[in-house]
């Protein structure tokens, strides 16, 4: 899978559980939450449409900064 690598302007703990939850909703992925650098790494066979669609529905200003080589 290709890591990609989102922006999400998490500002608290609560804010990091909005993108676990709608993730997990999502389903098929694995992410990591970075909230002091406010990122969300993700592995998914979801596009980066659908992955940026959903974690826009934290209400959170969102953006897509590239994709990660796997290590």
């Amino acid at each position: 899978f290709q890591k990609h690598e989102f922006f999400v302007d998490m500002t608290c703990e609560g804010c990091s559980k909005a993108v676990t939850r709608v993730l997990d909703r999502l389903g098929g992925v694995q992410f990591d939450i970075d909230l002091p650098n406010k990122k969300v790494f993700i592995d998914s066979e979801h596009n980066v449409d659908t992955l940026l669609e959903t974690l826009k529905k934290t209400g959170k200003n969102t953006s897509y900064l590239g994709e990660k080589s796997a290590q």
